[in-house]
């Protein structure tokens, strides 16, 4: 019976541990490394800080470029006092969830302030107070997603990672005058987050938003590029620039919706922690009910190597192992 129950737990883990990661970090490092030497440095310039609109009304310089950044404050505190107040009002699991989320939108209201000071008036120096804040949102949101998918120690690794990576990437840029670093950082979300959502299972529902903020940010990049462009299809009504921002607030709207609305696809304890009511075990059978004891019995085991995550995931394993084991 012992070895039965231990086949079956070998069965598990060979399905629910994630495969792949190192090549994916892997792929990462080498692209950043062609991009660093292979690419052409992206200099500070003056240009960059020429917006097709710099209008001033009511004695704001850049008034639409300026004002374009309250939505950022709007949505950036209501989730910033909403995950403050313990993630009871989202879905929120994991205190590493937690702290993911609160940086974000944390980030997201820095983003506001940051934003409208530089626009008021744009130069290299104000510059950095725009980016830092837009690239701790990044990180954030970007590292919240991964421990969604590859577990909770990963997650906080790749946060507090990130987090040093976009302070280095911000002081570089000022430093060497090369934006190739916070552009590639930027970017690098916006192509992994897709990838990563075919490639690893959600831990959640309404993952689809993921996808449609992926898509919103890139919108928002498009626009930013077509500044003049924009500006002048509309008759100089509002710039590709003032767009961006509207656009680019989206994103955490879209990711708040998410947060509200998602639930867990595969609570446990509705069979875990009823291991011993007969109704719950019902339908399932005899191997697969080994299994589910094994996994009740070393539950505390479990815990110490990322509970939830790891749980849930023998849970996935053993529910389809019960498909498999009827059709034979």
């Amino acid at each position: 019976m012992k070895n039965k129950e231990g086949s079956m737990v070998w069965l598990v883990n060979q399905q629910v541990v994630p495969r792949g990661r190192t090549p994916i970090w892997g792929v990462a490092f080498l692209c950043w490394l062609f991009i660093m030497l292979f690419t052409p440095k992206i200099p500070l310039s003056y240009k960059n800080h020429l917006y097709a609109d710099m209008r001033n009304f009511v004695g704001v310089p850049n008034t639409l470029n300026v004002i374009t950044n309250f939505p950022f404050l709007i949505v950036g505190v209501l989730g910033f006092v909403l995950c403050l107040g313990g993630g009871s009002f989202f879905n929120i699991r994991l205190r590493g969830e937690l702290w993911g989320w609160v940086l974000f939108y944390g980030g997201i209201a820095s983003v506001a302030f940051g934003s409208a000071y530089y626009h008021l008036r744009p130069d290299d120096n104000r510059v950095l107070l725009d980016t830092l804040p837009m690239m701790i949102a990044y990180s954030s949101l970007f590292s919240s997603f991964i421990l969604e998918r590859l577990g909770e120690r990963i997650g906080l690794s790749c946060l507090f990672s990130l987090l040093v990576l976009a302070v280095l990437s911000t002081t570089y840029a000022r430093t060497f005058n090369d934006l190739r670093l916070c552009m590639t950082f930027q970017l690098i979300p916006c192509i992994a987050i897709p990838i990563m959502t075919f490639l690893f299972p959600p831990k959640y529902t309404h993952s689809r938003y993921w996808l449609w903020t992926v898509g919103v940010c890139l919108v928002a990049k498009m626009e930013a590029l077509a500044d003049m462009k924009i500006y002048r299809a509309n008759n100089y009504i509002i710039s590709g620039h003032s767009l961006e921002h509207l656009c680019s607030a989206i994103a955490p709207v879209l990711i708040t919706v998410m947060l509200m609305h998602r639930s867990c696809r595969f609570p446990r304890l509705a069979v875990a922690n009823r291991i011993s009511a007969d109704e719950e075990l019902c339908e399932i059978s005899s191997p697969v009910l080994s299994a589910l004891r094994w996994i009740h019995k070393d539950r505390r085991q479990v815990e110490s190597v990322n509970h939830d995550t790891l749980l849930d995931m023998h849970m996935m394993a053993v529910l389809s192992l019960d498909l498999s084991y009827r059709t034979l």
